[in-house]
């Protein structure tokens, strides 16, 4: 009896050793360590080689903030004379400015971030708190400048000659001369939800003020020439709307309640008309168009033209499925369409932007028409296509440039060098004639670039989630060096044992389409253990989101730190996101729910590359889009996820935000949204799933979350969740971060985690 009780018990022993070998993950050392990283530890122990060139005038002399591990400096760059040296005198300033304003500040730590030389460079300007300060660097005589009021003045919006300025008041417009103070009420018929020169009020600012009946800065757009404005007034009376109770409000014992706009799929819209106002006469001038309908709380934006006649505005159709760029004659509000983009399933706004060429009466704008995001020219006047620049199995990103008087346009692109991921972006340079595409920055990394205004240098920062990279400022004839202005390094990190994340490239589910990831591990890694998987997910369809540069790769989201409780963290791009080809992007319109199939695919080719990857044991997050994500994938997959943390989730399409579902789900509303719906399929639960959301979430409202909740309890599903008081959207504090390590640590670790573990703030 003895020996069978002490065979059993040593089996026991042995399937759990086998299972959860020596030194187990989840212990307290390993949430000490992951909280260092969750708290930015590692900060001081890298250099990002991130420069932000701040460029002086018209010229390519430039300085800009050099944050490392020990301290911050400005550093003056003057690319022709080739000169590199503190911007001012650090320490001079630091004292002068610690005299001035009885307050110590030492010489790595200014309390100024940015600031702007004044009077030839012998001034700067900048400012503490509230209040502007200058300081004459020839004495380093350091004078305080006015506070600015809250009460008025931070609601205004300066006219560009200062003399001016707009303000919102009880439902209209005002503007006051700034000289002498007079105020001059230029519309009168504004009312409750039909107001002029604001914005639909939202719930953050409701909070913030603690009224419903908020104050906001005018949506007032001024001409260079400082003599007209153009605004709108916002038709909010028949709109939806959501109520949302601060359950533990600061000032009262009472919950408060807010109600506001918030149009769901299909349901009526918020309408603006525009006007142009005169200043001097009050004449207010209607734009010559139907009322367009805005999809979220934000009316459109107004671009002038250097010439003060006119301004260009650009508009969506409902769902997205064609996209205009309108121009406005200012004196008559008379309105042509210039271009006009359209698709079958949508036109991408955030892939679609434009530049004017004034000088030459043409437009540069991008699109996705021929299957890849490219390049074309237009003739402003007539609105005819001139010619496509660019074209090739590749992605436009983003125009940095245009070189007006030389004819060429400088650009990100990513996909077109081979052998590299696609995601990668790389600084290009073309003729406005569609010839001499050229290459600026060779590196295999991940490129931003910023051209000087006068087109001769840019400043490129490159690196990958394993390669610190540089900063290096270069000329743009050829991409040839000038100088390292900082190197990227990780020494005294790896140091630590810790290792870089690394990318890996699979296959889709169809067994053929490239897909790319990265891979976080534990810097007390043993490839003898076998870990469990986390994958981190969001797979909206308005971008990409694995990381690629270094910097991105070691702080988002505190994902070393939740590799350290001893798990393999990974996040992959799926078909469906940004980056590629639009057929690649387009794979998850109707279908935001079916695309997770590709995640796992990917993650079993992970383990099989690395075997101490226990696929046995996945678990997955996400916040928002992601926290959809995270639910939906264990409905979808039950046997495969087996632990979840849903934060903030947009569990059903047809109860969040109008214009991102009715883009990328699809407009009108049809029977998908409700086939891919969380709440729909909850009856598929398997796992341990934890859902957390904040009352005060002003993206996607806690209604989501509770229809979820009520259609697991319903199905007699268990499942954990925290409502959290006056929580926006996503995770805000370091208790919640805890209790998501907790989740994971008890159900895919199976290990008891420490109790009541605190996440303190880094020293």
């Amino acid at each position: 009896m003895r020996i069978h009780s002490r065979c059993a018990i040593l089996a026991a022993a042995f399937l759990l050793s086998a299972r959860y070998p020596a030194n187990a993950q989840g212990t307290l050392e390993d949430y000490a360590r992951a909280a260092k990283f969750q708290t930015g530890w590692q900060r001081d122990m890298v250099t990002v080689a991130r420069v932000e060139p701040h460029w002086i005038e018209k010229t390519s002399r430039f300085w800009y903030r050099d944050a490392k591990p020990k301290g911050t400096e400005f550093v003056l760059v003057d690319p022709a004379q080739n000169t590199f040296a503190p911007a001012f005198d650090h320490a001079r300033l630091a004292a002068a400015l610690s005299k001035a304003a009885k307050q110590e500040y030492t010489p790595t730590k200014l309390p100024f971030d940015t600031f702007e030389f004044k009077e030839g460079g012998s001034v700067i300007v900048f400012r503490v708190m509230e209040a502007q300060w200058s300081c004459k660097l020839a004495t380093y005589e350091c004078v305080k400048g006015p506070t600015a009021n809250k009460e008025e003045g931070s609601y205004d919006v300066l006219s560009p000659d200062g003399k001016w300025a707009a303000f919102f008041k009880d439902h209209n417009l005002y503007v006051r001369y700034v000289p002498t103070g007079a105020v001059s009420q230029m519309t009168w018929d504004g009312v409750q939800d039909w107001d002029y020169a604001a914005e639909v009020p939202f719930l953050t600012a409701m909070v913030e003020q603690g009224t419903e009946k908020v104050r906001q800065r005018p949506a007032a757009f001024w001409s260079p020439d400082s003599s007209k404005l153009v605004t709108y007034k916002i038709d909010s009376r028949r709109a939806g709307r959501f109520t949302s109770l601060q359950y533990v409000p600061p000032d009262q014992l009472r919950p408060k309640a807010y109600t506001f706009a918030y149009p769901l799929p299909g349901e009526v819209l918020s309408t603006v008309e525009a006007f142009i106002l005169d200043i001097k006469s009050g004449k207010l001038t209607p734009v010559k168009t139907p009322p367009v309908e805005v999809s979220f709380d934000e009316g459109p934006g107004f671009e002038w033209f250097e010439d003060s006649k006119g301004f260009s505005y650009d508009y969506s159709e409902r769902g997205f499925k064609s996209f205009e760029l309108r121009a406005v004659d200012a004196e008559t509000g008379e309105q042509k369409i210039l271009i006009r983009e359209q698709s079958d399933k949508y036109v991408d706004p955030g892939l679609t932007f434009y530049r004017f060429l004034h000088s030459s009466g043409e437009i540069l704008l991008s699109s996705e028409r021929d299957g890849w995001n490219h390049l074309y020219l237009y003739n402003e006047k007539t609105g005819k296509l001139v010619s496509q620049l660019t074209q090739g199995p590749w992605v436009v990103h983003r125009i940095e440039a245009i070189d007006e008087k030389s004819r060429k346009v400088y650009f990100l692109a990513g996909g077109r060098e081979k052998d590299e991921d696609p995601y990668q972006t790389h600084l290009y340079s073309i003729g406005l004639d569609g010839k001499g595409l050229t290459l600026l920055s060779s590196e295999n990394a991940t490129h931003s670039a910023s051209v000087s205004p006068d087109f001769v240098y840019y400043v490129d920062s490159y690196s990958r989630p394993d390669l610190p990279g540089a900063s290096v400022l270069r000329r743009t004839k050829d991409g040839s060096d000038v100088r390292v202005l900082v190197k990227g390094d990780a020494t005294d990190l790896l140091a630590t044992g810790w290792k870089y994340a690394e990318p890996f490239h699979g296959k889709a589910a169809d067994g053929q389409t490239d897909l790319y990831g990265l891979i976080w591990r534990p810097s007390n890694f043993n490839p003898a253990k076998k870990y469990p998987i986390i994958e981190h997910v969001y797979t909206g369809p308005q971008a990409f989101f694995a990381p690629k540069s270094f910097g991105e790769s070691i702080f988002r989201g505190g994902l070393q730190a939740v590799a350290e409780l001893g798990a393999i963290v990974i996040m992959v791009d799926g078909r469906g996101t940004t980056g590629r080809s639009r057929a690649f992007h387009e794979y998850s319109y109707r279908n935001l729910g079916g695309v997770f199939e590709d995640h796992v695919a990917m993650i079993k080719q992970m383990a099989e590359k690395y075997p101490y990857m226990d696929v046995s044991r996945v678990g997955i997050f996400g916040t928002s889009a992601g926290a959809y994500g995270a639910a939906h994938a264990m409905l979808v997959f039950p046997e495969f996820y087996k632990v979840g943390v849903s934060i903030s989730g947009d569990h059903d399409a047809r109860l969040d935000k109008t214009w991102w579902n009715e883009l990328y789900q699809g407009y009108p509303v049809q029977d998908d949204y409700v086939a891919q719906s969380n709440v729909t399929m909850a009856g598929r639960l398997e796992g341990h799933l934890l859902i957390e959301h904040g009352d005060l979430d002003d993206n996607v409202h806690p209604a989501e979350t509770m229809r979820f909740a009520d259609a697991l309890m319903k199905a007699n599903k268990s499942f954990d969740m925290l409502f959290v008081p006056n929580m926006s959207h996503g995770e805000r504090n370091s208790y919640l971060a805890r209790r998501r390590w907790d989740y994971f640590v008890q159900y895919l670790l199976g290990v008891t985690p420490p109790h009541n573990f605190e996440i303190k703030p880094a020293e």
